[in-house]
């Protein structure tokens, strides 16, 4: 068999669409969805957000999250100054939001709250901490790794 232009050119063309086959193949097959189902809302609500790590942030003594591998659990430490805090801790996780929860804090008499860590996923994780204190309302976010 000869090898002239006209070969090399069905073989190229021919290459080329095998590839894209193959990519709309792959992309469809991918995991695309939004890390928030209500991104425009959560857009919309940032002011609110900014002002909270402003709060945060002027604090004498700041939220403490502890991660004790060795335990299996992260602590939160929230600032005694403060007095009674209620709320929401989100545990994140970036990699599968099917993994996600919220826990409401509940501290006991010395301000900790202890939240087991020993079924979840390893990994990346984002503790968001959602609370209010003294009719101020606060944010903190940290990334800890489970392993």
């Amino acid at each position: 068999m000869k090898f002239n232009w006209g070969t090399g050119i069905a073989l190229f063309y021919g290459t080329f669409v095998l590839i894209m086959v193959f990519a709309v193949i792959r992309s469809t097959k991918q995991d695309n969805s939004l890390v928030s189902d209500q991104y425009y809302a959560d857009d919309l609500k940032y002011q609110e957000h900014y002002d909270k790590l402003v709060n945060a942030q002027s604090l004498e003594r700041d939220l403490a999250v502890k991660n004790n591998p060795s335990l299996g659990q992260v602590e939160l430490r929230f600032p005694s100054a403060l007095g009674q805090v209620s709320g929401e801790v989100h545990f994140f996780c970036p990699s599968d939001s099917k993994q996600d929860f919220r826990v409401p804090v509940k501290t006991d008499t010395a301000f900790l709250q202890v939240i087991s860590t020993q079924n979840l996923k390893q990994g990346l994780w984002k503790v968001k901490v959602d609370w209010k204190a003294q009719e101020k309302a606060f944010f903190k976010e940290q990334v800890i790794t489970l392993l």
